[in-house]
């Protein structure tokens, strides 16, 4: 009797899983049609996911696009790193740099009013490219690669090529069997990003510097995959027309998941197809105000 249990459980949790398959949930909790399953298996619409949740119709996936919006453009889910040893600091206590020269470097960047501190101690001539990456590397507690060999295109996930100039960054190898994406960036690490390709590629990142200037190099000669597959707006009214874009491009590429990160400048908005390596990636400014009409994720419209 025991082995009859154990077979019928077997058969309720691999019909359960196939139901789920078949028939998912709305994970809009108001929505009624989402608690029909016989409903939902004999005339589904098409479902779409939000943030890897399902929901069943565009009435339901409006509302959780605009949530979404507002969620990741919400400065509180930006990680934020640690305390830092600044850049100065420690070239100073390297032996690398005077208190004279920091002091007239940091002076140079006060009336200027722009500039790393970094780039006014290399442009003043107090010290090198390599020395700067080098305390860069100390300052965020990561690697130093002194020549970048990349892997070839189709090993590596295709990502925006606006970010990687943006970020002065670039993907070296992925390890499909821990989920590693390794980068490499030239001018600072930043957190953000990392955050934003760990959600939206599902999974975790290690990171490396390197001169800016190889970086630079590199990134002039790489090939980032289709043209057609990112697409860069300059100006968004307010979150409505934000995500009067976002659904438009979702039911125009058929997308079946829509996945959303706040990457410095931009709001990252990833489309995914069924096919493989045909994600499009929009990438919208994250600076834009609340809707005046207060209908954000209002269909009407589009």
């Amino acid at each position: 009797m025991a082995s009859v249990g154990i077979q019928l459980d077997a058969w309720n949790f691999t019909w359960k899983n196939l139901w789920q398959r078949l028939s998912p949930e709305c994970g809009n909790q108001e929505c009624e049609r989402g608690k029909r399953r016989w409903w939902n298996f004999l005339r589904r619409p098409p479902s779409i996911r939000v943030q890897s949740v399902p929901f069943c119709r565009e009435q339901c996936f409006d509302r959780a696009l605009a949530v979404a919006v507002r969620r990741v453009s919400s400065p509180a889910v930006s990680p934020v790193a640690g305390h830092r040893i600044p850049l100065g600091l420690l070239l100073l206590s390297r032996g690398q740099l005077s208190e004279p020269q920091l002091r007239i470097a940091l002076e140079r960047q006060r009336v200027a009013g722009q500039g790393r501190i970094g780039e006014w101690l290399r442009v003043l001539g107090f010290v090198n490219e390599q020395q700067i990456t080098a305390a860069l590397a100390r300052q965020w507690s990561c690697p130093i690669l002194r020549t970048i060999a990349t892997a070839s295109l189709d090993r590596l996930p295709l990502l925006p090529a606006s970010l990687l100039e943006h970020f002065v960054m670039l993907p070296l190898a992925y390890i499909p069997a821990t989920r590693t994406l390794h980068m490499v960036f030239g001018e600072g690490l930043d957190y953000a990003v990392l955050y934003a390709i760990e959600q939206m590629l599902n999974c975790r990142t290690e990171p490396c510097m390197a001169t800016p200037n190889a970086v630079k190099q590199r990134l002039q000669h790489q090939p980032h995959g289709r043209e057609d597959s990112e697409i860069v707006f300059d100006r968004i009214a307010d979150e409505y027309e934000l995500c009067r874009i976002v659904r438009s491009y979702a039911l125009r590429t058929a997308a079946r998941e829509v996945r959303l990160a706040s990457c410095g400048p931009y709001l990252w908005a990833r489309l995914f197809r069924p096919e493989p390596r045909s994600a499009v990636d929009l990438l919208l400014p994250s600076a834009v105000g609340p809707s005046n009409s207060g209908r954000v994720g209002d269909p009407r419209g589009v």
